[in-house]
């Protein structure tokens, strides 16, 4: 007998079959989803006015089943959890070693309180006890360290005094008073949060259709105070440069001229090595030398900056400063203030940026600072 045409056709029914068996299954997930997303526009009319009404149908088919369908089964099985696979339920005690013996299902309960903690709905004011600081009232009242810094006009340098009074949020975020014209979506977009969670948050006092009344307070849960508006920088212009030689004043040891974070280090494009630090700080000579330029002279994307001829070859930049505190011309020692650090200029934070030239080549900042 020819077998070869049978392998055929069966491989035939097999590819049917399965694109048959693959249909039926996409077929039934979009009724499912149908059936799930009209569920849903139920319970969600009127932000889940109806929910309650589903609950109590669902208790009450419950009871029915209870009582028509057997109750001993659903005891044993669903109540006592003893079904295989399902772990005991902890409300309930497991049947006594009589009970097993004599083959009785039964389930005696023992009553169990369980203690929720209730949610905090109001902005509460905390006295600080001694020893109390702001990480270890953050992780007291459960909000985020920035959450108590924000409420109270603190910075993360501040330190709790004993019998000082602070506001604790009930969720980490903001507080908004409402203005007129407020809508969730603008106090949202405000204070870089979700609208949704802000219309979830219980406590909220928000309408039906979302109306806000004016002079109400509303949490913004996980929001940020908007970003300040960065103050016009003082431009402060050199009034000279000095160019031709200088003195031989440099040692060719540079020190770390701010503290701070490496936001961007050396490479082709960006010649140089960035210092962050959202605080500011003052900046300070890497190493001994003559002042070239200080200001902001020209266009240019440094902003207000430093340059210092080091007399050996050497030369270093320091730029986008908020306030430049010398002159052309003037010679500094190392680890003398030069200015602050700022975001003038091409800049889209506080930080500094420094160069480090040898006779004009720019050279990994990294690589010498500190030696």
């Amino acid at each position: 007998m020819d077998w070869e045409p049978l392998h055929k056709e069966f491989i035939v029914f097999i590819k049917e079959f399965s694109g048959w068996i693959g249909f039926r299954l996409q077929a039934g997930g979009l009724h499912f989803e149908s059936l799930k997303n009209f569920i849903v526009d139920i319970l969600m009319v009127r932000r889940g006015a109806n929910t309650s009404l589903f609950i109590h149908l669902g208790i009450l088919a419950l009871a029915f089943s209870v009582l028509f369908g057997g109750g001993v089964l659903l005891s044993n099985s669903v109540v006592s959890g003893s079904y295989p696979g399902v772990p005991a339920n902890p409300l309930v005690a497991a049947p006594t070693e009589q009970n097993q013996n004599e083959g009785v299902v039964s389930a005696s309960i023992t009553p169990v309180t369980i203690i929720s903690d209730k949610p905090r709905d109001k902005v509460i004011e905390y006295e600080v006890r001694d020893g109390d600081t702001i990480s270890a009232v953050s992780k007291e009242y459960a909000v985020t360290e920035e959450t108590i810094i924000w409420e109270n006009d603190l910075s993360a340098k501040s330190v709790l005094k004993p019998g000082q009074k602070i506001r604790i949020l009930p969720v980490s975020g903001v507080e908004h008073k409402i203005n007129s014209g407020d809508t969730v979506f603008t106090v949202a977009k405000k204070y870089q949060a979700n609208s949704q969670a802000i219309v979830d948050f219980p406590f909220n006092n928000i309408g039906e259709d979302f109306a806000l009344t004016t002079g109400d307070s509303l949490m913004v849960p996980d929001g940020a105070p908007p970003a300040q508006a960065k103050p016009a920088p003082t431009q402060y212009l050199a009034s000279s440069q000095v160019s031709g030689p200088v003195a031989d004043l440099g040692s060719a040891r540079f020190a770390w001229p701010a503290s701070g974070d490496l936001a961007q280090y050396f490479s082709w494009y960006h010649p140089a090595l960035d210092i962050s630090n959202l605080g500011g700080g003052s900046i300070r000579a890497a190493d001994s030398g003559t002042v070239t330029l200080a200001g902001w002279p020209d266009g240019s994307g440094y902003g207000n900056r430093v340059i210092i001829n080091h007399g050996n070859g050497y030369t270093t930049l320091y730029a986008h400063m908020s306030a430049v505190y010398v002159r052309a011309g003037q010679q500094v020692a190392k680890g003398e203030v030069l200015g602050m650090m700022g975001s003038t200029g091409r800049s889209t934070g506080v930080h500094l940026h420094i160069e480090i030239r040898k006779d004009g080549a720019a050279l990994n900042p990294l690589a010498l600072l500190g030696k």
